[in-house]
């Protein structure tokens, strides 16, 4: 066993006394030790409920023989982060994650490991830690929160930002808005559309490191913590099989994955994830492989904000197993992969069915022949930006407009709030990419506000920042290179005329070359906005969103 180095012969009582001090009886010590890595805390209502998942993990790990040892690691609620500076921390706090758990994991000589994470950027961070220590792993994810309806409409997170713009346009009273607040969110789970989170934990199942059901089994019910129990069952039969993540996270499982990410309309937020996992495998997953997939995989889910579904319609429906089983007709998905199962993709969703055919669609009647999510490029994207395809209205997937330039959010939802963007604008949100802003903030707010005031359908957003999961509308993200690394989009000037063609995945502005060279000819770095603390180190460091946004 790893964990022999740490508790075995006589050079180890020292060791052993210091598991004795915190009451670990002989067999204890003696048996498989399994890290939990358990990221509840008070602050992410994705995470409230953790401590349950985890006493269901520890006694499923005491059922098959082995002893938990639990640990703690941080998450941060991108909702409560969102519109300030603390969603600087968000994007950067997955390497905080990873890295925690690489050094209590390594630190410790764990036999096997189970991550419990939710929400947004803690799932990645895990995955890749899991990856990192390479021993035997399973992930268990908290589950979706419900959406409950309320005068005839369902209602999330994003119904409430949202509620925020139609507010301040006159379309809602501020007790419409309290209406909202007070019943979007009805408990624990991550927020309960097709989000960052919940795509995380669904993308994590199709990868092969969850049980089936993870990313779709609502957070309040039973089911989850039968599931939990089963992912500490099923750690020991990883152990005793030495199965290890490197086994599992294959380059087709990341094919595959991508496969049911455009399948599913998941959050952009996948583009960045997926390729810094596989990154920690030596896996290239890059925008063009993304594009490659996109173009042949037929979306077939709508769910919010896409569409007034929601995950726990998903569960409903028969599950992420079943929009695979339904890929698979075509021959999309690599079946023969092994899983933490310990059985192959074709045997785990051999007996998975559609059970609702208007939450999950026949691979014959899709709602797009092609993905989700699209990769643009163009004089203001070389390198690529990404936008969710299927959230964005039918009259915008082709766009020509002024540009309205702003080097900050801040400064781009005042004019939004104050009604001086008008319809057929693009709103250019530059300096807000993984080393300007730092961090690559989330633009829910905007695009919130725009959707809220009636204009989804008529102004496009495009940043070198990021958007929520929860973001619908021609929402143009991860515009690389970015502006803080002299990326054309540092060129662009007020007035400006955009072209967007998302089907032909172009994104330019009509300047002609020459006159965007003698632009840059003068353009200087503006001063970085954090020096100091661990934002300063991470904008040190931190590479393009084309390539994941990983650390150098």
């Amino acid at each position: 066993m790893t964990s022999d180095k740490i508790k075995k012969g006589v050079e180890r009582a020292p060791h052993r006394a210091l598991f004795k001090a915190m009451g670990y009886t002989d067999e204890e010590i003696s048996r498989p030790l399994i890290g939990v890595v358990n990221s509840k805390n008070e602050i992410v209502p994705g995470h409230i409920h953790l401590d349950k998942i985890a006493e269901a993990v520890k006694a499923g790990i005491r059922m098959a023989g082995g002893t938990p040892v639990e640990f703690g690691a941080i998450g941060i609620c991108d909702g409560i982060a969102m519109g300030h500076e603390g969603m600087k921390y968000s994007l950067a706090s997955r390497e905080l994650i990873a890295d925690s758990c690489e050094a209590m994991g390594l630190a410790h000589s764990f036999d096997g490991m189970v991550f419990i994470p939710n929400c947004d950027k803690i799932v990645p961070g895990m995955l890749m830690a899991a990856a990192r220590i390479n021993v035997p792993s399973i992930v268990i994810s908290g589950g979706p929160m419900l959406s409950l309806k309320r005068n005839g409409k369902q209602l999330d997170l994003n119904s409430v930002f949202e509620a925020v713009g139609a507010c301040k346009a006159g379309m809602m009273t501020q007790e419409d808005v309290a209406e909202y607040e007070d019943h979007a969110c009805p408990g624990c789970g991550s927020c309960s559309g097709m989000f960052t989170a919940n795509s995380m934990n669904c993308l994590t199942e199709v990868l092969g490191m969850g049980l089936p059901g993870n990313g779709t089994i609502p957070a309040v019910y039973a089911q989850r913590v039968r599931l939990a129990k089963q992912a500490g069952m099923k750690v020991m039969e990883l152990v005793e099989k030495n199965i290890r993540p490197s086994d599992i996270l294959t380059q087709e499982a990341f094919e595959n994955a991508l496969c049911v990410d455009m399948a599913l309309g998941c959050s952009t937020n996948s583009v960045l994830h997926l390729p810094a996992i596989a990154h920690e495998l030596g896996i290239v997953i890059n925008l063009d492989i993304i594009n490659q997939i996109s173009a042949r995989v037929p979306n077939l889910c709508k769910l919010a904000p896409a569409g007034d579904h929601h995950v726990q319609d998903l569960y409903a429906a028969g599950g992420v197993q079943a929009v695979m089983k339904e890929l698979s007709k075509k021959d999309f998905l690599h079946l023969g992969l092994m899983t933490v199962t310990g059985k192959t993709v074709a045997e785990n969703i051999s007996n998975a069915e559609v059970t609702d055919a208007s939450i999950i669609r026949s691979i014959e009647k899709p709602y797009s022949p092609t993905g989700g999510i699209a990769i643009l490029r163009g004089n203001i994207a070389p390198d690529g930006a990404v936008v969710k395809r299927s959230a964005v209205a039918e009259e915008m997937l082709v766009h020509k407009g002024p540009a309205r330039v702003f080097d900050s959010e801040e400064a781009a939802i005042e004019a939004i709030y104050n009604g001086r963007i008008r319809k057929g604008d693009v709103i250019i949100i530059r300096y807000e990419g993984p080393k300007g802003g730092p961090g690559m903030r989330e633009m829910l707010g905007p695009t919130s506000a725009i959707a809220g005031m009636g204009l989804d359908k008529d102004v496009a957003l495009i940043t070198d920042g990021r958007f929520s999961g929860a973001s619908r509308g021609a929402s143009i993200g991860h515009v690389s290179p970015e502006a803080m690394e002299g990326g054309m989009i540092a060129a662009v000037q007020e007035g400006d005329i955009i072209e967007i063609n998302i089907p032909e995945g172009r994104l330019n502005v009509d300047v002609p070359e020459e006159e965007l060279k003698n632009r840059m000819s003068s353009w200087k770095a503006p001063k970085p906005r954090n020096t100091t603390g661990y934002l300063g180190r991470y904008s040190r460091l931190v590479t393009s969103a084309s390539t994941g946004a990983v650390l150098k």
